[in-house]
């Protein structure tokens, strides 16, 4: 995994899962890899995938079975993009906006991209 400087790693770690999880990799109830196997994947140290395991817990993202590991939470995906939404709209959105305003759209031209990109994910992922 390629690790920027910007964000601690344990947090890019993740972001990784959620992405996962999201993504169906790791399924509600689906077991994630122990730490150490993570840890060999991502080529990090142990300790800090299970930095990222209990930041995950304490999200109520993931639980764990003692003796037997870290599995994902039945509402995940749904408690990963309130997250998400709660970020982008408390940190990114004024930035985003303020680009949209610079480039002189309207929210009509906006609306009309917006739903081209999303026909177009949907063809792809079709």
């Amino acid at each position: 995994m390629n690790f920027n400087e910007n964000k601690p790693i344990y947090l890019q770690i993740t972001d990784g899962i959620m992405d996962d999880i999201l993504s169906g990799t790791y399924p509600p109830d689906g077991r994630l890899p122990s730490v150490r196997e993570y840890a060999a994947r991502v080529e990090v140290n142990a300790n800090t995938v299970m930095r990222s395991y209990d930041w995950l817990q304490q999200q109520g993202i993931i639980f764990n079975k003692r003796g037997i590991g870290f599995f994902v939470m039945p509402e995940a995906k749904k408690r990963i993009l309130e997250m998400r939404k709660e970020v982008f709209f408390k940190e990114e959105s004024s930035y985003f906006f303020g680009r949209l305003a610079s480039f002189e759209l309207s929210p009509e031209d906006v609306a009309v991209l917006y739903s081209k990109y999303l026909s177009d994910i949907r063809k792809t992922n079709n």
